[in-house]
């Protein structure tokens, strides 16, 4: 004999109305979620175009770039990077990115270990004139970089250092970045000194309690310093301009405008090229390091 079917529970009216609030919210939920990042992706969109058209116009021809407004090109080209990257003085590009890394590789290295010790100086020390020094440092952010040019350029003239990298180097070596000193500080602040102590109690000297326990510690926010610095000197254009004068030591900064001359004559889709090349390097470390910048400018995070 087979067994009849069960019926279908039968649903009062509560349980009814409760299952069709549930599914009103969930398309509520789903129709929420969809207008929110349809408005994202049109405004990152719209940020991002610029850029993409960027990247889109170094393939064009210098009369396209004018013609069509849009980013793909009709007939894509490597001229512009090709004859671009040649430039119009004796040196290629590639001279101007090695001089780039003559910068910004010592600089980065420098602001890092320099903001390094004096932070921790500032975080772990107790010493006369403590709180009105890192006043001063702090206060040095207030001061825009223009009120400081001319003083350090005289400075360094006096040094002779002008026409050399010195000049770029130097104030990163010693601290000079207030910025860094100060994050670092943060950072420091929110670390716990069980293991230091620790450290301490074996008799480790201060300087070995800050290369094997603080700085392992403080990679998050040391590389988040040296991307802050690298990108920042990639983009620097004023400071080469104003103590280097020899071509053979610009670096990709004033290499780029040296493809704009005055005859007003020049090929737009060398420089964009040229532009897309520069970039290239930052965007690139940037994603890279990506996890370690977020991780490091969040200052507050308690490690153990």
């Amino acid at each position: 004999m087979s067994a009849m079917p069960s019926a279908p529970p039968v649903l009062d009216d509560d349980d009814a109305d409760m299952r069709a609030y549930v599914a009103s919210e969930k398309r509520r939920e789903r129709l929420s979620a969809m207008l929110r990042y349809t408005a994202l992706f049109a405004v990152g969109l719209i940020m991002l175009y610029p850029l993409i058209w960027l990247v889109g116009a170094s393939f064009k021809t210098n009369s396209e770039i004018f013609t069509s407004p849009g980013f793909l090109p009709a007939e894509p080209t490597l001229d512009g990077y090709v004859k671009g990257w040649q430039t119009s003085t004796p040196y290629n590009f590639g001279r101007f990115f090695w001089n780039t890394f003559l910068i910004v590789a010592p600089k980065v290295i420098g602001t890092v270990i320099s903001c390094t010790l004096v932070a921790y100086g500032f975080a772990r020390f107790d010493f006369p004139g403590k709180k009105l020094l890192f006043s001063l440092l702090i206060g040095t952010l207030l001061l825009p970089n223009v009120v400081t040019r001319i003083p350090q350029y005289i400075l360094f003239r006096d040094f002779g250092w002008l026409d050399t990298y010195l000049p770029l180097w130097v104030p990163s070596a010693f601290a000079g970045d207030a910025f860094f000193v100060f994050m670092v500080v943060q950072f420091l602040r929110a670390l716990p000194r069980d293991m230091e102590e620790a450290a301490r109690v074996d008799g480790a000297n201060s300087f070995q309690t800050l290369i094997f326990i603080v700085v392992p510690m403080l990679v998050p926010a040391l590389i988040s310093v040296a991307l802050f610095q690298f990108m920042w000197t990639m983009n620097d254009f004023l400071g080469p301009l104003i103590y280097i004068s020899s071509v053979e030591k610009f670096p990709v900064s004033l290499a780029l405008k040296l493809s704009i001359d005055t005859t007003e004559a020049f090929e737009w889709n060398r420089i964009l090229a040229m532009s897309v090349a520069t970039l290239t390097p930052a965007l690139v470390v940037f994603f890279l390091a990506q996890k370690y910048f977020i991780e490091g400018i969040s200052v507050g995070g308690v490690k153990g």
